[in-house]
C-alpha cells in the first residue's frame, strides 16, 4: 500500500509546483528585464529587427533622459572638447549638452503627489475605518456601500466635471489639487481594507487599556495601531501604486508645474523620433521608489495581526 499524505506534498508535486512558479516568474519578469536592457542600448539597437539580445551596453539612454542637447558645428566641437564621460557620449553624436531635462522635476512631482496622497489616504482611512468598526454609526452599511461605489466609477466618467471644478477652484496643475484628487479616489479602498483588519482586533484589548487608565485616543494609538500595522502597510502599498501609476487625470489636469512622470516619459523625443532607450531608462527609474517602499514595508507585511496584543 502506497503511503501518502493530504498535508505533505510528494516530491513530484513539489517539482511540478516549483516548475510552474519558475515559469510564471520568468513570464512576469521578462517585460521588466527587457525594459531594463533597452535602457542600456543605443537608439539603433533598441529598434533593431530581429531584436538584439547581445549588444554593447551604453549609458546613452540615461544621458538623453537627464539632459537636453543641441547640435553644433564640427569647428565648435573641436574647440570645446568634452570634460567627462557623459559629455563624451553626446559629443560623439555631434551635439553638446544645453542643460538638464525636465525628467527630474517630473519625477519629484510623482514623489510628492504619490507619497502625499498615500499618507492622507491611509491617515484618514484609518480614522474612518476605526469609527465604522468600533462605533454604532447610523446607516453604517449604506455609508460603506456609498464609499465603495465611488471606487466603481470609471475615471473618464468624472473627468470633465473634475476638470471644470479644478479650473474654477484654481487647483489645475497644482500639487495640492492632485494630492486631494488621488486621496479622494484612494480613500474608499483604504477604508474598506483597514476596516477588515480592525474588525479582527479583539475589542477586549482596548477595554483592558481603558480599565488601566488609558483614554480612548491612547488606546487607539498604543493598542489598535500596532496590531493594525499589517493592514496599514498593505493599504499604503496599494494606494501608492495607484497614485504612482495614474495616467488619465495626470494628463488632463497637469501640464507643467505639477506634471508627473507617467505622462512625461512617453513624450521623450530623440533626434530621429521616439528615443526608446531614454523612455526605457525613465521607466526603469520609475519602478525604483515603489519597489523600495514595498521592501521597506515587508517587515510589517510579515508580522502577525496579533503582534503586541499581550500586555506585559
Amino acid at each position: 500500500m502506497t503511503n501518502w499524505s493530504l498535508i505533505e506534498p510528494s516530491n513530484t508535486q513539489k517539482f511540478v509546483a516549483g516548475t510552474l512558479v519558475a515559469i510564471y516568474a520568468l513570464v512576469t519578469l521578462l517585460p521588466i528585464l527587457w525594459i531594463l536592457s533597452t535602457g542600456f542600448k543605443t537608439p539603433t539597437d533598441s529598434i533593431a529587427y530581429p531584436p538584439k539580445l547581445i549588444f554593447e551596453p551604453t549609458f546613452e539612454g540615461y544621458v538623453n533622459l537627464f539632459t537636453t542637447q543641441t547640435r553644433q558645428t564640427e569647428e565648435y566641437l573641436a574647440n570645446n572638447p568634452p570634460n567627462n564621460w557623459y559629455e563624451q557620449i553626446v559629443h560623439d553624436k555631434g551635439m553638446v549638452i544645453a542643460g538638464p531635462s525636465r525628467f527630474g522635476e517630473r519625477f519629484l512631482n510623482s514623489v510628492i503627489i504619490g507619497f502625499g496622497s498615500t499618507f492622507l489616504s491611509v491617515f484618514l482611512g484609518t480614522l474612518a475605518a476605526y469609527a465604522f468598526s468600533r462605533y454604532k454609526v447610523p446607516l453604517k452599511d449604506d455609508l460603506l456601500f456609498f464609499i465603495l461605489s465611488t471606487r466603481m466609477m470609471p475615471p473618464i466618467a468624472v473627468a470633465i466635471p473634475i476638470f471644470l471644478m479644478f479650473r474654477t477652484l484654481g487647483l489645475s496643475d497644482t500639487h495640492a489639487g492632485m494630492i486631494l484628487l488621488y486621496t479622494a479616489v484612494n480613500l474608499s479602498l483604504a477604508v474598506w481594507l483597514l476596516k477588515g483588519f480592525i474588525d479582527e482586533i479583539p475589542i477586549e484589548y482596548e477595554e483592558a487599556a481603558l480599565i488601566d487608565g488609558y483614554t480612548r485616543f491612547q488606546a487607539f494609538i498604543k493598542v489598535v495601531l500596532p496590531q493594525a500595522m499589517t493592514g496599514i502597510a498593505s493599504t499604503a502599498i496599494f494606494c501608492l501604486i495607484f497614485a504612482w501609476n495614474e495616467y488619465a487625470f495626470a494628463v488632463l489636469l497637469t501640464s507643467g508645474t505639477a506634471q508627473t512622470a507617467p505622462p512625461f516619459i512617453p513624450t521623450i523625443i530623440g533626434v530621429g523620433g521616439q528615443d526608446w532607450p531614454a523612455v526605457a531608462a525613465g521607466a526603469t527609474l520609475f519602478l525604483v521608489p515603489v519597489m523600495v517602499f514595498t521592501i521597506l514595508l515587508r517587515r510589517h507585511l510579515l508580522r502577525g495581526i496579533t503582534f503586541g496584543a499581550v500586555r506585559k
